[in-house]
């Protein structure tokens, strides 16, 4: 009996051509495309026969398959990659996209995309120009060396350099500084891709220069000193400091290639800050190469900076390899506006995204937090408590990993007892579900939102409103 019953509930839903006909989808063809509505339609009718035949469902109306039609589209065409509001209390938050650009590199890099534009073309020499050079100049000036050359990552870049430069050839590595990063990005991994040969001296936390000396022979092409990413090793350690390395690269005739990993452009103890070794340091203390990131504490766009002797350059500009790392107009065009900013130190921390959220004092960041308080009480007050909590802040993205910033924030603890676990998820869930996502961390039972990022205060407060018809049950 309910098999026949099925049969004729799956005989009765229209065919999609039947649809079709009615004018209620020509608005939805004209918006977003034929094949995407006849796509939509066919799903949404071969889940209904299933539910038929499973289940027992009846038909559904025209109306109902127009209804979840239209619905399915403007879900499907909704951006994937959406504005949240980072109130991890990471700056450089790497899930969430590091370092936000200075409104002349979105300028600049909205400019390129609209635009033809320049970017290997000579318009003095009206010849081929070099993707680089617009660039170049500035990163001479910023670090005193030679040369420079730019690819998409600081991964990129160190893969680029050992490729270029050491392929086939050892390349000596303390064992405290074979590092590994987000993504599971290892240097011994990416110099076996290189094509080169780790050679390991030292141990985790001591390492001499007599231990690189012992080592370096024939095939040894470079000495590669790595920044601590995400981590420090502190008690009973030793290490060689980089100008002892250069002085023992230039006696032994072999390269010193240092990867600063986040990289700074300017002695960040100027506003406050703790020291980050500088690309500029790195070249004075002797260093023939040099590899950084751009959208780390530089406070570009993503890419890898590449900066030191110019005949190094020259051979890393000719790898086959250097074009399929390149950067593309739009990200060059916004690295230009952002080391522009760096001509006017004094404005920099105004001017400058990331330094300006690094350096923002707690104290009016606790000002801030009391300021939104009340609407945060109010939209929660069903559901959780909330309190005006101090925080630290951390600068995030590998940069200083046991320095923390002074910060404040907002706590919000559940109402409810001993479901606090479940409720805390509940209410962290919630936030993330309004229409501008609210990303916090959770700390002792309690969602909590550092402040320290909070730059569009007013949009945050008015979708509040929203958050009711999302938050746990009290």
């Amino acid at each position: 009996m309910r098999g026949a019953w099925s049969t004729g509930e799956r005989r009765a839903l229209p065919s999609v051509d039947s649809l079709l006909r009615h004018d209620a989808y020509k608005e939805l063809i004209t918006d977003f495309g034929r094949q995407c509505v006849v796509d939509g339609l066919r799903d949404i009718l071969a889940e209904r026969r299933a539910s038929i035949t499973e289940l027992g469902a009846g038909a559904p109306s025209q109306e109902e398959i127009f209804t979840q039609c239209a619905a399915r589209l403007r879900a499907l065409m909704q951006p994937s990659l959406r504005p949240v509001f980072n109130l991890t209390g990471t700056v450089l938050h790497t899930n969430l996209g590091r370092a936000l650009l200075p409104e002349v590199a979105i300028a600049a890099a909205a400019m390129a995309m609209a635009h033809p534009v320049n970017i290997e073309y000579d318009l003095d020499e009206a010849e081929r120009g070099e993707r680089d050079s617009h660039v170049e100049s500035w990163l001479i000036r910023m670090t005193g060396a030679e040369a420079a050359a730019v690819v998409n990552n600081n991964a990129a870049a160190v893969y680029l350099v050992l490729n270029s430069l050491a392929m086939r050839k050892e390349v000596i590595v303390s064992r405290g500084e074979l590092v590994e990063i987000g993504g599971a990005f290892r240097i011994p991994d990416i110099m076996a891709r290189a094509g080169c040969k780790l050679r390991e001296v030292g141990t985790t936390n001591r390492t001499h220069a007599s231990d690189y000396a012992g080592v370096i022979g024939d095939r040894t092409a470079a000495i590669m000193k790595v920044h601590s990413s995400n981590f420090a090793i502190q008690g009973f350690t030793a290490s060689v400091r980089a100008d002892e390395l250069a002085s023992l690269a230039r006696q032994r005739g072999v390269l010193l290639f240092n990867d600063l990993g986040c990289g700074s452009l300017l002695n960040l103890e100027n506003w406050n800050l703790p020291h980050e070794p500088t690309a500029r340091e790195a070249i004075a203390d002797g260093a023939d190469i040099v590899t950084f990131s751009g959208d780390k504490l530089l406070g570009g766009p993503q890419c890898g900076l590449i900066v030191g002797r110019k005949e190094l350059i020259e051979k890393i500009q000719k790898n086959p390899m250097k074009r399929a790392l390149r950067l593309d107009k739009g990200r060059l065009a916004a690295l230009e506006a952002v080391l522009r900013l760096y001509a006017h130190p004094e404005r920099l921390a105004e001017r400058l995204p990331t330094l300006r959220l690094l350096t923002r004092l707690a104290t009016d960041i606790r000002i801030q937090a009391e300021r939104v308080l009340p609407a945060i009480a109010s939209a929660t007050a069903l559901c959780a408590q909330a309190r005006v909590v101090d925080c630290m802040s951390q600068i995030g993205s590998g940069a200083l990993p046991l320095e923390q910033l002074p910060s404040a924030g907002i706590a919000m603890s559940p109402a409810a007892k001993g479901k606090n676990r479940r409720a805390v998820e509940w209410l962290a869930a919630a936030f993330r579900a309004l229409p501008i996502p609210v990303i916090g961390h959770v700390k002792d039972g309690s969602l909590v939102l550092d402040l320290r990022c909070l730059d569009d205060e007013t949009m945050f407060v008015n979708q509040l409103n929203e958050l009711a018809p999302l938050l746990p049950p009290p």
